[in-house]
């Protein structure tokens, strides 16, 4: 049996919930149901609260991730949704799996260590096993997903301006979102593999003329909201029993 961790939106839960349990940390309180997938125990963990309350600056990334720890949790997914920014690539309602990231965040804690010197590898951020199944699990299903994106991790809450964008794809980004930083290097200092899912929801601004609103985002979400949790669930079972990434070691060598 796999033990899988995943992370997303109001009503991105996969499978049966079963119970809910409340997780403590150093951090603060979390709340995970418990879910199965087949054989597999799933603990889903809402990032934005009951009722969709925090917005993505406040999110307690640090409690979350480390509830999966307390879990024994060693694989999560997680569901992000992101603005287009790269348009001859992407366009809204594209399911990408992003391989490396830019992080623009400015007030949010960003690691385990800050009493102690830890440089972790973030050479490969996203966990090539996991992306592999979530690739599978595509095949299988016959979805298109689209893999290599860059992705651009903003503050919020409010939306990017135009100015922002251009500089963000002269710099090599193609998707842009709030959610997905720091969660995936706390992972990383942790040892726990992570992968994203990322729902195009729109085109970030400037791509086109339309102004942004979170209605047509939220539309998007619910359309593309049942073949993503259909993804994340037929991947859990693509997901191997032992662990040969890098993720799993990444702590070696890295304390000063």
């Amino acid at each position: 049996m796999t033990e899988v961790g995943v992370i997303g939106g109001t009503g991105f839960r996969p499978g049966l919930p079963e119970r809910r349990r409340t997780v403590f940390t150093p951090y603060g309180t979390v709340r995970v149901d418990i879910t199965r997938v087949g054989d597999h125990l799933v603990y889903f963990i809402n990032r934005h609260g009951k009722g969709h309350d925090l917005p993505p600056h406040r999110i307690n990334y640090r409690a979350i991730v480390w509830a999966m720890r307390e879990l024994g949790v060693k694989r999560i997914l997680a569901t992000n949704s992101v603005g287009v920014i790269n348009s001859d690539e992407y366009e809204p309602g594209d399911i990408v799996l992003p391989v490396d990231f830019l992080d623009f965040t400015k007030r949010r804690p960003t690691t385990f260590y800050d009493e102690k010197v830890v440089h972790v590898d973030v050479t490969e951020p996203y966990c090539p096993e996991l992306r592999e199944a979530l690739l599978k699990a595509a095949d299988d299903l016959g979805y298109t997903v689209k893999e290599g994106a860059i992705y651009v991790a903003t503050e919020g809450p409010r939306f990017e301006t135009p100015a922002e964008i251009r500089a963000f794809r002269k710099l090599g980004g193609d998707i842009v979102g709030m959610t997905g930083f720091p969660e995936v290097v706390l992972a990383r200092e942790l040892e726990i593999c992570y992968a994203s899912v990322c729902l195009c929801t729109n085109y970030a601004a400037g791509i086109d003329d339309r102004r942004r609103t979170i209605d047509e985002v939220f539309e998007l979400v619910e359309e593309l909201r049942p073949k993503v949790v259909e993804l994340v669930e037929r991947c859990i079972e693509y997901i191997p029993p032992e662990r040969s990434c890098p993720c799993s070691r990444a702590l070696e060598g890295a304390e000063v």
